[in-house]
């Protein structure tokens, strides 16, 4: 299983952008999957994580941020909506082959770089 990101791009501050991951070859289909952002001088944040039980967002993109998956096509979304200069930063998507409660992720892509200008 390896995570493939998508869909990244420098946006100005208000628009919108759609984020995938494809997650090949990944059987677990109720367990969690997620978003997470590598901010310059910052650690690692969880975005967004989604499993058969829950979603869970970070407050900060509460209300603007949507993840959601197509099993079809193997692939998890992060539809970002009313982007912010501080949303800028490196997603990556990453797998489990648990529940999101234990935030456990075996499996990491790359990541997509997504920068917003004021």
């Amino acid at each position: 299983v390896q995570p493939v990101e998508s869909g990244g791009d420098s946006v100005q501050a208000g628009r919108s952008l759609r984020l995938s991951c494809l997650v090949s070859g990944y059987i677990y289909t109720k367990f969690c999957l997620g978003w997470f952002r590598h901010a310059p001088g910052k650690e690692r944040e969880e975005i967004a994580v989604i499993d058969a039980d829950t979603t869970t967002y970070q407050d900060s993109v509460k209300g603007r941020f949507v993840i959601f998956k197509d099993y079809h096509k193997d692939t998890l979304y992060l539809q970002m909506s009313r982007l912010k200069s501080e949303d800028t930063g490196m997603y990556v998507c990453a797998a489990s082959r648990d529940y999101c409660w234990r935030r456990q992720f075996e499996y990491w892509g790359q990541g997509t770089q997504v920068t917003v200008s004021p």
